[in-house]
């Protein structure tokens, strides 16, 4: 989570109803296996909000800030 993130989450968590946490993981190989069967699988499949090309990276990253994002944002190369 990114510092601007993490210090709104933390704002909406003690002015709020909601409760914001942030949790660190360490991923292992054996999951990432089971995430790329699920992926493979299409039993989970990742929500795509939008996507840029790389010379509107800028924007992707203003879209990103502003808070309206609901999924990934996608850069595609050329």
């Amino acid at each position: 989570m990114g510092l601007a993130r993490g210090v709104r989450a933390k704002t909406w968590s003690m002015l709020g109803s909601r409760k914001f946490v942030g949790i660190l993981v360490r991923t292992t190989k054996e999951d990432l296996i089971i995430l790329h069967d699920l992926l493979k699988t299409k039993k989970m499949v990742p929500v795509i909000d939008r996507q840029y090309s790389l010379s509107e990276v800028p924007e992707a990253i203003r879209h990103l800030e502003e808070g309206h994002a609901r999924g990934k944002i996608v850069i595609t190369l050329p």
